[in-house]
């Protein structure tokens, strides 16, 4: 792939001195609230703006100065943005949260007041965009997903601002993501979705990622359950095959699970010796703090963060030393 000068230049930002991302992700707003809510025992509509603002302040405060980047969203992560360190660079989300569950498709909108102009003019370094997506959907749903993310590869190169495509892969039958026949079907969920969305009509400029297989259902794994969808070995194979069809700078995302489940996923990265550029990972490192501030609040919370919270972004950057850097992926 090759980058203009003003991409190249955002991208620096992003990333650690070896070309490493090594970021965080904070831009949760409905599952966020949702999450606060049960924590605390009410209802979501009783988490106030300011709620939300606090936690994710607090979150990006601590957790920034051990992460090349943060991305946040603009409806509650602004202040936070304000409150990172010095040394991490910014991406922001342009999608709504969520997606339009009216119809079949699961469908993405945009931030109706945003445009990838206005986000750089917020000075973020980047463009980020989520949509669930699975090749296996019909051709009708997807081709309207494939023209939505051409709009806006079309804008982010308009404007020199690099465009971070994430990709969270569904069952369209309705089955449970989280189980043993969807675990079956992720690695070509994942595969196909890379290589879809590698073509150059996208603009994409970073692929972020699911890891192509779940470890729980990896025999062997530090966090295996007991029931088996590969092998040690298969799994693997699954990384490598994922990995060479695109010729994109890709980054693995967390997805919700614990930082134990992510962390082991990142070392089959590296064990299959994917060349992936590094990760951009939320609710692996927060996620636990979420129940210490609904019950005891932010002091608690901020205790939390200066020792768990440390301790897991900490276990995820030691996880990437095999990572490569994103501009080795550069013509």
């Amino acid at each position: 792939m090759s980058l203009s000068a003003g991409k190249r230049a955002h991208l620096d930002k992003l990333s650690n001195k070896a070309g490493i991302i090594a970021a965080a992700a904070m831009d949760q707003r409905g599952s966020l609230a949702k999450s606060l809510a049960s924590a605390k025992g009410v209802a979501q509509s009783e988490v106030s703006q300011e709620m939300m603002e606090e936690f994710k302040v607090a979150v990006v405060k601590t957790l920034t100065p051990h992460a090349s980047a943060i991305l946040l969203d603009t409806e509650f992560g602004l202040p936070a943005a304000k409150a990172r360190a010095s040394n991490a660079g910014l991406l922001l989300a342009y999608e709504k949260s969520g997606y339009d569950n009216t119809q079949p498709g699961r469908l993405p909108d945009l931030l109706p007041d945003l445009s990838a102009r206005r986000i750089k003019e917020l000075g973020a370094d980047a463009v980020k965009i989520l949509i669930y997506y699975t090749p296996f959907d019909s051709a009708k749903v997807n081709d309207i997903k494939h023209a939505f993310i051409e709009r806006i590869g079309s804008e982010c190169e308009d404007q020199e601002i690099p465009f971070f495509l994430e990709f969270v892969g569904y069952d369209h039958n309705g089955g449970d993501e989280k189980g043993l026949e969807f675990a079956k079907l992720k690695p070509q969920v994942v595969l196909k979705s890379m290589e879809e969305f590698t073509k150059p009509r996208y603009k994409v400029d970073v692929l972020k990622v699911e890891v192509p297989v779940n470890a729980e259902f990896v025999e062997g794994s530090s966090v295996y359950k007991g029931a088996s969808a590969y092998t040690r070995a298969e799994a693997l194979g699954h990384y490598r095959a994922a990995a060479d069809v695109t010729d994109l700078p890709f980054i693995y995302l967390s997805a919700g699970v614990s930082n134990a489940q992510f962390t082991e996923s990142l070392a089959m990265a590296s064990e299959a010796g994917t060349p992936f550029s590094g990760v951009l990972c939320g609710r692996a490192t927060w996620k636990e703090g979420i129940p210490v501030y609904s019950k005891q609040g932010l002091d608690e919370l901020q205790k939390w963060l200066d020792t768990e919270g440390i301790k897991n972004i900490n276990a995820v950057n030691a996880a990437l030393g095999a990572a490569k850097p994103w501009h080795s992926r550069l013509s």
